[in-house]
């Protein structure tokens, strides 16, 4: 049975989550302020972090970091009211995994969490993998040596978030294909389903600043009306 630690001081939200995660056989412990939270990561392991980021004592950014400080490498899941870019960029960048506003469907909560935890899994099982061989997409001048998860562009080293280059991997695999939001949802988040979100448009939107920005020869494209494609 799968551990996770739920770090909100909210009581309604504490329940609603609890009694569903629960009963999807989850073991769900809860932390309602930011010390707590680093006492129980301590004191037990857990598989999974929800963490807030508005908590008495000590925010959930701070929390975030400490847990990472801390060597833990369990996925972070921020679930915020904070729904801003910013919010989501600046939680992302300090090593949380995913991001879910606030307010939410607990649908959408469900399949994240089972997403994160199905990566966890597959990236503990690869990681005693020795003998790969170094793999390298390349279009134009944009390199993705998948090996070393290492993104270049024009040779200079560009800095992506855990689920910015997974998104990005997707496309230059399928490079020159217009690959649809519902398949990125899947390739890219583990969710086969519309769960109504607009995250895979944020995401774009965080790689064309990376990726696309510095160079007059734009890589990521829309399709009107069909998705998005990597291509020259």
């Amino acid at each position: 049975m799968k551990k996770i630690l739920l770090i909100e001081d909210e009581a309604g939200v504490v329940e609603f989550i609890k009694k569903g995660l629960t009963e999807e056989n989850f073991e769900v412990s809860v932390a309602f302020d930011g010390n707590s939270a680093i006492s129980m990561a301590i004191d037990s392991t857990f598989d999974l972090f929800i963490l807030d980021i508005l908590l008495p004592d000590k925010n959930g950014i701070d929390v975030c970091k400490e847990l990472r400080q801390m060597n833990i490498k369990a996925p972070i899941l921020f679930l915020s009211a904070l729904g801003t870019s910013e919010n989501i960029a600046n939680g992302l960048n300090i090593g949380a995994d995913d991001y879910l506003v606030k307010p939410f469907k607990f649908i959408e909560l469900k399949a994240r969490v089972n997403a994160l935890l199905r990566r966890a899994s597959q990236k503990e099982n690869g990681s005693n993998d020795q003998n790969s061989e170094s793999i390298t997409y390349f279009i134009s001048d944009l390199a993705i040596n998948d090996t070393a998860k290492e993104v270049r562009r024009n040779d200079l080293l560009i800095s992506l978030t855990a689920t910015e280059y997974r998104l990005l991997l997707i496309l230059i695999k399928n490079k020159n294909k217009v690959l649809s939001r519902m398949q990125l949802l899947e390739f890219v988040w583990d969710i086969n389903f519309n769960v109504g979100t607009n995250v895979v448009d944020v995401y774009i939107n965080y790689l064309r600043k990376k990726i696309d920005s510095n160079s007059e020869n734009k890589l990521i494209h829309t399709v009107a009306g069909m998705g998005y494609i990597l291509k020259e």
